[in-house]
This record gives C-alpha cells, structure tokens and sequence, in this order.
C-alpha cells in the first residue's frame, strides 16, 4: 500500500471514530437539562457566589513546592537521558543535585510547608 493511501485511510479511520462517538453520545446520553446542569462546574464550588473567598497562605505555598519540585523532576529526567554520556562526573553532578533537593524539602517539611492544616 502506497504510504499516502495508509495515512488517507487512517485519517479517515480517525475522523470515522470522531464522528462516531460524538454521534454515539448524542443519541444515547440525551437527558433533560435542568438549572443546575447548566452553570459551570468550578472544583465544587458555587461560581454565582458573590461573596469574596479567600484562599488559605497554605495553598499557595503547597503549590509553590509542588511546581518547583515538579520542574526539578524534568531536569532528572533530561539527565538520565544523557547519563551515558556524561560518565563519572555527571553522576556525581546528580547526586549532589539530588541532595540539595533533598535538603530543601526536609526543610520544607520541618517548617510545616507540606502540612494542610494548621
């Protein structure tokens, strides 16, 4: 089969399916919509609520940790890529990394930043 009839067939295979389950859910997932149904869902709170809610300082900072933990995450990830390549040097270059994270996050522990509640 020619490689541009295989991708033709699988597009259409793709755009068949698409179709079909949008279809699909149409017909078969038809319930009366009521008031509640209609307004949007925001994380089971009431988003007509007028009143000003504030957030706890403790949301905020687990968030804070969680992106600068997540992002350490990928510079792991990009390093047991290369490891190979970076030998002796590039492993103890981890290590040390690692221990510094690990620094940081006891001391993000011992002063209560991963704690929810007061």
């Amino acid at each position: 089969m020619a490689p541009s009839l295989s991708l033709f067939v699988y597009t259409l295979l793709v755009v068949g399916t698409a179709v079909a389950i949008i279809l699909l859910s149409h017909f078969l997932g038809k319930r009366p919509l009521t008031d509640e149904k209609t307004i949007p869902y925001e994380c089971g709170m009431d988003p007509l609520d007028t009143r000003k809610h504030r957030f706890s300082i403790k949301y905020y900072i687990v968030a804070l940790l969680f992106v600068i933990f997540d992002v350490e995450i990928v510079f792991i990830y990009l390093w047991a890529i290369s490891v190979r390549d970076m030998g002796l040097f590039g492993l103890l270059e981890m290590f040390i990394f690692v221990g510094i994270l690990l620094v940081a996050f006891v001391y993000a522990w011992i002063k209560g930043g991963l704690t929810w509640e007061s």
